[in-house]
């Protein structure tokens, strides 16, 4: 039956039901085809999920938009993989070829490939810098130009496009109308926005819409003008549309997946699991992409599952070059750490809206710092420890315990519902104070912690941090994040030579002032060493009460930051002293002055002109101005005062003296 699209109307979603469903986790989604949480299953109900994810125009460098979606989708991939044990294929296309990558190459003067191949590379390089695994299938639109032009021809022939003036475009009344078919799933209430109908097809390709028999026709291929780039079709030179390459390179990557050689007469083999895509390219672009290839195919849902990223805004405005807040990843990446903007996500829902600035990245640098210090504090109490110590557990330890039983059914929970990562950075934080607790409680009583138990706190931690990427696959130990520079094959004489050189160095002064009995300068090299050398090699020395030690491992530029905030501290101190020494050395010597020479010596100014220019004989209180005017009432009576507080001043000192 017919599925005319209505403003108000969410067309019907066929919930998949294999036959034989072996891998149903209870994963909840929330997909955009009926705008609700759904359950998760496969299409033929096994592990393997099948993964379509619009990809870049290249045609400028990668900004925190693309950041947002990009590592946002990174993270749900890996937590698919990693803690629900699918077996993910993601096919992720490059549009490098588009009016605003034409556009762009005509302002620089320069060929399109170079332009689209320039900004590729940067957004692969940008990709790799955040951290976010490449796709599994990568799709050029200039390398599908033939199976584009097979597949619209497909479409043409069950006339559900039309040729025009030498374009195509896409009949959505025609489709409409046919059995089974709906158009504008996602964003029904868009159909008639006729702004967001003409970006979809781009600036060039506006001067050919009277050439449509309906505003809400798109363009399958477009007739290219002369010095636009261009590919031989039925219908004359021209390009695809934005919208068709997409529908194409999918169909043509599942249907091969499941065994067929193209995504001609694919039926429902080339139909996918999940799409995703910023949520700024819902309509007209994805109700578009489905549009097209169920016509193709003749299937009427291609689509099990739509999962948007949200939108991301700076300090509260849409990113804007005209603005000045058009951030690239590469300025994010000059202020924070790869890891500092993955947790900033991860403590954001990756479908909700997301403002992007100092409190939110304060947040994740205080959320962080938590975690660093939290593997740090096991890390010291593990190598104090050894398994021969006792390990029966009192109340306080079978306490952690339940709360960490408790986290992990939390976060397994969270990451059920839909992904949720925010919960689940609550919850390992939770188990983070509730160790804190732990360990404090053991010091207050003097007792040794439960190292196993702290040991299996800490590398829980850590496994759920490494599936959301903040540790590398191949980087780190069992607890904690990695330490900058070597990795764990690095050659052990080139990452110890630093640190031996350094402690050859310390050992020599040590023994220079223990031969002349030097106890001071011993001390003082000590603290040199612990604050001037063991920070430049990445290594935290803190001491403790009762005069222990423990050292910490950390990112060697943030110890240097920390030690130079040291020296700014210190430097401010010192000159706070220097200026009140200097203070009460001209207080001393103007209380050494008679109170009628210090009446004599007060001055207007910097230049030394003298306040007063006469005085009474007898008391020696002044008279007049310098100007030799008299003074006034008001002015005698504050002289008098002026004068008898140096009077006092001056007898004090004279006091002083006996």
């Amino acid at each position: 039956m017919a599925s005319n699209c209505s403003p108000s109307i969410m067309p019907h979603w066929h919930n998949p039901t294999p036959e034989n469903v072996t891998h149903d986790v209870g994963l909840m989604v929330m997909n955009s085809m009926t705008r609700k949480k759904e359950r998760f299953v496969t299409i033929d109900g096994s592990r393997s999920v099948k993964w379509y994810m619009c990809g870049p125009t290249v045609y400028a460098p990668s900004h925190m938009g693309h950041a947002r979606t990009y590592l946002g989708f990174d993270i749900i991939r890996r937590i698919l993989s990693s803690h629900f044990g699918y077996d993910v294929t993601l096919v992720m296309n490059v549009t490098d070829i588009d009016d605003k990558i034409i556009q762009r190459a005509n302002e620089q003067n320069i060929e399109c490939d170079t332009l689209s191949k320039q900004f590729e590379a940067e957004f692969h390089e940008d990709m790799a810098n955040l951290g976010v695994r490449p796709p599994d299938v990568l799709t050029r639109v200039t390398e599908y130009i033939d199976d584009i032009v097979t597949y619209i021809k497909t479409i043409v022939d069950k006339k559900m496009a039309y040729e025009s003036n030498g374009s195509v475009y896409f009949d959505v009344n025609e489709f409409s109308n046919a059995d089974g078919m709906s158009y504008c799933k996602l964003e029904p209430e868009q159909i008639n926005n006729a702004e967001l109908l003409a970006e979809g097809e781009g600036k060039l390709t506006q001067d050919f819409a009277t050439d449509k028999h309906s505003p809400r026709d798109f363009a399958l291929w477009k007739k290219s003008k002369p010095g636009e780039p261009s590919w031989d079709s039925p219908w004359g030179p021209g390009r695809p549309g934005w919208h068709i390459e997409c529908s194409v390179m999918a169909s043509d990557i599942f249907s091969q997946l499941s065994g067929l050689p193209s995504a001609e007469d694919c039926g429902n083999a080339c139909r996918m699991d999940i799409h995703s895509g910023g949520v700024d390219l819902k309509f007209p672009h994805h109700d578009n992409e489905m549009a097209q290839a169920e016509a193709h195919s003749g299937c009427n849902q291609w689509v099990n599952y739509f999962v948007h990223a949200g939108h991301l805004h700076i300090k509260g405005f849409k990113m804007s070059k005209s603005l000045k807040n058009f951030i690239t990843i590469r300025d994010a990446l000059e202020n924070n750490t790869a890891r500092q903007i993955r947790l900033c996500f991860l403590l954001h829902k990756y479908n909700a809206p997301m403002d992007y600035g100092d409190n939110t990245m304060s947040h994740s640098l205080v959320t962080e710092k938590l975690f660093v210090e939290f593997f740090h504090n096991v890390k010291a109490v593990l190598r104090e420890g050894n398994i021969i110590n006792i390990q029966r557990w009192d109340e306080s330890a079978r306490q952690l315990q339940n709360t960490l039983s408790d986290i992990k059914s939390r976060v397994d929970a969270a990451l059920r519902d839909d992904f949720d990562t925010p919960a689940s950075i609550n919850a390992l934080s939770d188990l983070v104070k509730a160790t804190n607790l732990y360990l404090d409680s053991c010091v207050a009583r003097q007792i040794t912690p439960v190292n196993l138990l702290l040991r299996n706190a800490a590398v829980y931690i850590t496994h759920i941090f490494r599936i959301f990427g903040l540790i590398p696959d191949s980087a780190g130990g069992e607890i904690g994040f990695p330490i900058g520079g070597a990795g764990d094959a690095a050659d052990l004489e080139e990452a110890l030579t630093p640190v031996l050189d350094s402690l050859m160095q310390f050992r020599a002064s040590v023994r220079d002032f223990a031969r002349v009995k030097d106890t001071g300068g011993v001390l003082s090299e000590c603290d040199k060493f612990r604050d001037d050398v063991l920070p430049v090699l990445g290594i935290r020395l803190e001491d403790k009460t009762g005069g222990k030690s423990v050292w910490k491992l950390a990112d060697p530029n943030e110890l240097m930051k920390e030690r130079e905030q040291r020296e700014l501290e210190k430097q401010r101190k010192l000159e706070e002293k220097r200026k009140a020494v200097e203070e009460k050395a001209k207080k001393d010597a103007l209380n050494k002055l008679s109170p009628e020479e210090f009446m004599k010596q007060l001055t207007l100014d910097d230049n030394g002109l003298s306040k007063y220019s006469k005085f009474d004989d007898t008391t020696g209180v002044p008279t007049h101005l310098h100007d030799g005017e008299q003074l006034t009432k008001g002015q005698q009576k504050k002289a008098k005062k002026e004068f008898e507080g140096q009077r006092k001043k001056y007898e004090k000192y004279l006091k002083s003296l006996e």
